[in-house]
């Protein structure tokens, strides 16, 4: 039997516009505050169509504006409907951008809907002998149903779509799909603002076309059609006439594509829907589509992988294979399988691969004494030239075992963290796909191998060491290319043994100063909600939207706050807002528990991680932020509160450990307003910074043509936020916010303020316009950040772009200076003979603990390190504090 194309055909703005409503908006946007809940919905549906009905075309159709034809014959067409909503401009844009990445067509015709391109497609592709599917939420459709075409109608969101075949038409409306515009002509369509006659509803409708052989011939006997609904009939006439004219769908467009155009294959460009769903922010949704679709240009087996002379050597073996095949001068893979982490962590098995075709692959707990120092003394010599990816974890793990590492000569997910630092993730397998066209095994949660026996976890595991290996070939022309191979050797490559240390050390914690912040915070909070419930009279949930949704708006009458698809926003700025308006006392009881909730999270998430050393092991990471600062998690030791003096008390709860003298915590005073100043080179804001004086009141006086003396806490505040406000794009609206004032006079202060500094103000309009010239931002370091939105039609996009270009090379310049403070250090305190060690890193501090007797060494030698991190034009000013706990130690 001969198989039958098929042809899916789907309407874009019907369904994008459909998911839109179905996924809430503030569930779904990207890190630049991009909504994505359409594109999303949209992107979803389109892979459980495309993997259910399996066609062999598809094309999607897309209306260019609300202005057709048919609002030319009847201007109040579809007039009743509302503007799209914010969030959903733009997202059609995105739509499009999978639609190109999937290789899949799109058509659209000014002056036309999309259901008229879908028609002219359908009924060619019917004469073309093709099966045809069409997923609209469009009923006008249902004209186009016939033994070859179906509606593919969603019930509910996108998700669940109902098969309307000219049975299942009939059976819903009583008429067969052909008439079906004759009866939206008598009964109107509201979404299209086409009303139809008065008491006239779908089986009266239905009984008239069928008594009367459709609408022409109710028409011709509409005098003989009796009682209020045919005198209604006969009153409205006029509007069924062009209800009917106008829900015709037109059907011979004039395309730039037939159906035969549309042949749609699962051999795509893998890096082109890569960069999209990067971009989109939805891995789980790109590992649905290779799951169920599978394909794609660069697609590969796991039993396609490259051919490897694997060796599984014996007793004694494992240093002659070294030799051979490893030696100086060869760039050879290794993959390390255990507990990769700061605690616990383990090596099971080692994995060597060479670029032409060798690999070694041992379990650990087989190695003999020999075997175990030839391994040993391999890994830590500094001519064998070794390539892992995201190697920290690893050398963790090979730490565990009493073996040092040395000789990385690459990180392969540090190179294309580099290359492209705005992705989500940078895991091998993936990365392999992308730039080797290789698919290979992975690893399960745990990092052991997904394998029973020996001989497959050893192919696996050599597989991934050898993509190490030619991965990093390919990467290192790019990231030599990005201008990033000095930042890759001589920052982020030394940084993995600094940070592997620093997550070994791990920071002493009181356990008893948690438990009773613990209990405190508890008592709290608990009485907070109380003091809530006294004020309403009753008890509700005070973490459910819903429900404060009631109390707020229909109880207690407050403002409404800004509308979403779930209600009105309770969240926390709306709610300091409101509060700021009312000062109502439930808010500030619901306001106050909010705050301690946080607080008692806080510390139950600490005290999980405490080891039975007594210390929190942090791990960092540096493929996170696109900036290049570095992150931390399990747990973020990062954002410890400091603001509030609860918040601080936490901080208490790190202290000193035993054998130590003292916390010492080290950081950069102003450090993103000197680089501004070192980038900007404008003079007035160099010698405020050479002055001496509070730098803050210096400029103040400087803006407002005072005195300092004369500068008041009010002002100083004023300029303070211009300072810190100004690299990331703040908005006169947004200053105002800050301030308490007007728009209006935050715009004057701003204008003032870059009067005043001129140079600041040409520095910033011209990175902007630099990044949008070169599609990149770049530190003083040469850390490159690619903005491609800076070029989108798409307002939202391209703002948050800008935004971006002014902050990415402050931000980004200031986390390639702490991090080479960061090597300067460690290297001065392993040169000096110190016991002395660095635990943390937060931003621009650093947290040290001092052995006894050496707090004066070490405070000279991290002033020392940390000013000379960099040569800017203004002094890197550290401050430095001491103290048995980090708040203690807070300066």
């Amino acid at each position: 039997m001969a198989v039958v194309d098929r042809l899916l055909l789907i309407d874009g703005h019907s369904v994008a516009y459909r998911a839109f409503f179905a996924l809430p908006v503030e569930n779904f946007s990207t890190t630049t505050g991009q909504s994505t809940n359409a594109v999303f919905g949209f992107t979803s549906m389109l892979i459980n169509v495309l993997r259910d009905e399996k066609p062999t075309h598809v094309g999607v159709a897309f209306d260019v504006s609300r202005a057709s034809f048919r609002t030319e014959q009847y201007a109040e067409y579809k007039a009743n409907r509302s503007a799209s909503p914010q969030e959903f401009k733009g997202q059609v844009e995105l739509v499009k951008e999978v639609l190109d990445a999937l290789g899949i067509q799109y058509l659209e015709k000014p002056g036309y809907e999309a259901d008229d391109v879908i028609g002219t497609l359908a009924r060619q592709a019917e004469d073309a002998g093709m099966e045809v599917l069409i997923c609209t939420g469009d009923r006008d459709s249902f004209q186009l149903v016939s033994d070859r075409t179906t509606i593919l109608y969603p019930k509910r969101g996108v998700s669940d779509l109902s098969r309307m075949t000219p049975a299942a038409v009939e059976e819903k409306y009583g008429v067969p799909p052909q008439r079906y515009p004759d009866l939206a002509a008598l009964v109107g369509e509201s979404s299209d603002n086409l009303p139809g006659v008065p008491g006239v509803g779908p089986k009266t409708a239905a009984k008239w076309i069928n008594a009367y052989d459709g609408l022409d011939g109710v028409v011709a006997n509409v005098d003989a059609i009796g009682g209020k609904a045919g005198q209604s009939l006969r009153d409205h006439l006029d509007d069924v006439l062009r209800n009917r004219r106008l829900n015709a769908l037109v059907c011979d467009l004039d395309l730039p594509a037939g159906p035969t155009d549309l042949g749609f294959t699962t051999e795509w460009n893998r890096d082109a829907i890569h960069r999209v769903f990067d971009a989109l922010e939805f891995s789980a949704l790109r590992e649905r589509l290779f799951d169920y679709l599978g394909g794609g240009d660069e697609k590969a087996s796991a039993d396609a992988a490259v051919a490897l002379d694997l060796a599984l050597p014996g007793e004694g073996q494992v240093g002659a294979w070294l030799d051979e095949h490893a030696a100086a001068g060869t760039v050879v893979g290794v993959d390390v399988s255990g507990v990769l982490r700061p605690s616990g962590a383990r090596a099971d098995t080692i994995a060597v691969a060479t670029a032409d075709g060798h690999g070694m692959w041992v379990s650990t707990d087989a190695l003999t004494v020999q075997d175990d120092a030839a391994l040993a003394a391999w890994l830590a010599d500094t001519t064998r030239q070794k390539v892992f990816h995201d190697a920290k974890g690893q050398v963790h793990a090979l730490a565990a075992q009493g073996w040092s590492v040395d000789g990385v000569v690459a990180d392969t997910a540090l190179a294309a963290y580099l290359v492209r630092p705005d992705q989500r993730s940078y895991d091998l397998a993936d990365l392999a796909v992308r730039y080797l066209h290789r698919e290979i095994s992975t690893s399960d949660d745990s990092g052991q191998l997904a394998f029973d026996d020996d001989s497959a976890g050893a192919q696996s595991a050599v597989q991934r060491a050898r993509a190490a290996v030619d991965l990093w070939a390919t990467l290192e022309p790019q990231v030599e290319q990005h201008g990033a191979l000095d930042l890759l050797r001589s920052v982020e490559l030394p940084l993995i043994r600094v940070l592997r240390q620093m997550e070994s050390t791990g920071i002493a914690v009181d356990g008893a100063h948690l438990d009773a912040l613990h209990q405190e915070f508890t008592h709290r909070m608990l009485g907070a909600a109380q003091d809530a419930y006294a004020v309403i009279g009753r008890e509700v949930n005070l973490g459910s939207p819903k429900q404060l949704q009631v109390v707020l708006f229909e109880e207690l009458a407050m403002p409404k706050t800004k509308r979403t698809k779930t209600g009105y926003t309770t969240d926390a700025d709306a709610l300091q807002s409101l509060y700021a308006k009312t000062e109502h006392p439930f808010l500030e009881h619901l306001l106050a528990h909010r705050d301690v909730t946080r607080l008692r999270q806080t510390v139950e998430g600490l005290q999980k991680t405490v080891q039975s050393d007594g210390r929190i092991h942090t791990t960092y990471y540096q493929t996170i932020a696109a900036t290049g600062r570095l992150s931390s998690a399990d747990p973020n030791l990062q954002n410890i509160p400091i603001r509030t003096e609860s918040g601080r008390r936490i901080r208490e709860a790190f202290c000193v450990g035993e054998g130590f003298e003292t916390l010492l915590t080290a950081d950069y005073s102003q450090i993103e307003m000197r680089i501004m100043a070192h980038l900007s080179e404008d003079a007035d804001l160099i010698e405020a910074f050479r002055s001496g004086h509070d730098f803050h009141t210096v400029m103040a006086a400087k803006v407002f043509d005072r005195a300092p003396d004369d500068i008041d806490g009010g002002l100083r505040a004023r300029i303070k936020a211009m300072n810190y406000g100004l690299a990331y794009g703040l908005s006169s609206y947004g200053l105002g916010q800050q301030l308490g004032i007007t728009p209006g006079e935050a715009q004057v202060l701003m204008d003032d303020y870059f009067q005043t500094f001129g140079g600041v103000r040409d520095y910033l309009q011209g990175v902007v316009d630099d990044a949008r010239q070169t599609g990149f931002t770049e530190t003083i370091m040469g850390r490159r950040r690619y903005l491609p939105d800076l070029q989108s039609d798409n307002r939202q996009r391209r703002e948050m772009a800008e935004r971006m270009a002014l902050n990415a090379p402050i931000q980004g310049s200031a986390a390639d200076i702490i991090k080479v403070a960061m090597l300067g250090v460690d290297r001065a305190l392993r040169e000096s003979g110190l016991r002395s060690r660095m635990l943390l890193q937060v931003h621009d501090e650093l947290v040290l603990e001092v052995a006894r007797g050496e707090l004066d060494r070490v405070e000279s030698l991290v002033r020392e390190q940390m000013a000379g991190a960099a040569q800017l034009s203004v002094p890197l000013d550290v401050s430095v504090g001491i103290g048995r706990t980090w708040h203690e130690a807070g300066h």
